[in-house]
């Protein structure tokens, strides 16, 4: 199983992030298409290719081919949005704000996923991105949609802790070079 692989491959001095991997994703109390899209889509938001590589087949496995897309899709998306939207929050110039973004973003209004998954996916890629104006943006059509506040931080803990084994795992590999 490649969640145990790399589980194993996270030294002991971050055993907290090998508890929690196998937590947020073991334990999840989220729909397996949910679990597994946010799990992708984190992964790839990760920018880790052992991350990737090693919970890319048990997404695959575990989705649909059509959300398998979609879960890539949020991933691909966001890391366009994320940027853009990001800095034009960030820039001290409201004007910005105001102007057309004039970029395509017609996945978003047609993932071919139920729509809450691809907007759990996507905020959970905006929170490793560190965009606050799409995680405002993102959190609240889910709320709109019903969903609870303990899946959205479900999502956000998948996030923090991929991130936090793909930065761990990068790292370490640069060192023993």
């Amino acid at each position: 199983m490649a969640l145990d692989e790399l589980k194993a491959a996270i030294p002991d001095f971050a055993k907290d992030l090998k508890l929690n991997l196998g937590s947020v994703i073991g334990n999840s109390d989220l729909p397996q298409q949910q679990l597994w899209g946010t799990v992708l889509a984190c992964a790839i938001a990760s920018r880790s290719p052992k991350v990737l590589a090693e919970l890319e087949p048990e997404a695959r496995a575990n989705l649909k081919p059509e959300a398998y897309q979609a879960a890539k899709s949020a991933a691909a998306i966001m890391a366009m949005n994320n940027v853009f939207y990001r800095t034009r929050h960030l820039l001290s110039d409201p004007e910005y704000g105001t102007m057309r973004a004039g970029l395509r973003m017609n996945v978003i209004g047609n993932p071919g996923v139920e729509k809450v998954d691809f907007e759990l996916w996507s905020l959970a890629v905006s929170a490793i991105n560190g965009c606050g104006q799409c995680l405002d943006s993102h959190e609240q059509v889910l709320r709109k949609a019903g969903v609870d506040r303990e899946t959205i931080q479900e999502a956000v803990k998948i996030a923090a802790v991929v991130q936090a084994v793909g930065v761990t795992l990068d790292a370490e590999a640069v060192l023993a070079e």
